[in-house]
């Protein structure tokens, strides 16, 4: 069975683009299966890789080739709160993530065993306000050293220093309850109980220096009412959140994501 490849070019819209690209695939004897493209806007840079005109000719600033057999090395990272976790480990297990799991991480030994169970190592680096430094620089050693394509916070709750965050620019993928910035802080389904919400939900993000603020990859709500207690509206956003974090990391493993400048273009 022949090679298929995942070809993704961005860059400035202006006519002729898929044309071009069309035709030298074509020329180069390579069958298109699927094909789809959306305009957006993006700044060209003046460099284009050696051995595509059509890249050359239209200023194309981004270009992945990649096997669609490839699956991406995901380092998963959590702290006391594991469905997330459990979600993307079992659905990883059962061939509905196409993704390489090499290690967990967390700030806490919660987790071991249940990493134990799915024979992934996992790796407890405690961190404080003084070894903050210390325990990133070393996420960023294991990431290189298992040539890490991705990571993922599935609820991590600590903060990623700016340096972290530029080092795995676009690389970085975090699951948030909706409510931000409208229920800030601890026990934000408490505060939406408070307040009567009717409607609750959960945001997948890659990650930026800026909290939360991050372009959005997935979103999804549930509605709730007035008979839900605290503890029902906790478990009510715990699948949200399982269920949007799970789909931005299958885009992202599909090659569905294209960053483009503060939001983000999810082919279908």
């Amino acid at each position: 069975m022949a090679s298929s490849f995942i070809l993704t070019l961005s860059g400035p819209d202006r006519p002729g683009i898929v044309h071009a690209v069309t035709a030298f695939l074509v020329e180069h004897n390579l069958n298109i299966i699927n094909s789809s493209h959306r305009p957006h806007r993006a700044p060209a840079t003046r460099t284009a890789p050696r051995g595509l005109s059509v890249y050359r000719a239209f200023l194309l600033d981004g270009l992945r080739n990649s096997p669609t057999a490839k699956k991406p090395r995901v380092l998963i990272m959590v702290s006391k709160i594991g469905h997330c976790l459990n979600d993307l480990l079992f659905r990883q297990s059962t061939g509905q993530l196409s993704i390489e799991v090499p290690l967990i991480v967390s700030n806490h030994p919660d987790f071991a065993t249940l990493a134990a169970t799915y024979n992934i190592p996992f790796h407890h680096l405690p961190v404080t306000a003084e070894t903050k430094s210390q325990q990133e620089s070393q996420i960023l050693e294991l990431a290189s050293q298992h040539n890490i394509d991705l990571i993922v916070l599935a609820r991590y709750m600590q903060v990623l220093s700016p340096k972290l965050c530029e080092a795995m620019s676009g690389r970085i993928i975090n699951i948030h309850h909706s409510f931000l910035p409208s229920f800030k802080g601890a026990k934000p389904y408490h505060q939406a109980y408070d307040r009567g919400v009717k409607i609750i939900g959960a945001t997948a993000h890659f990650v930026t220096s800026d909290l939360d603020e991050g372009p959005i990859i997935e979103q999804n709500v549930v509605r709730v009412n007035h008979s839900m207690s605290p503890k029902e509206l906790t478990h009510a956003g715990s699948n949200v959140e399982s269920n949007v974090l799970a789909t931005a990391v299958k885009y992202f493993a599909e090659r569905r994501v294209i960053l483009n400048g503060h939001k983000t273009v999810v082919f279908d």
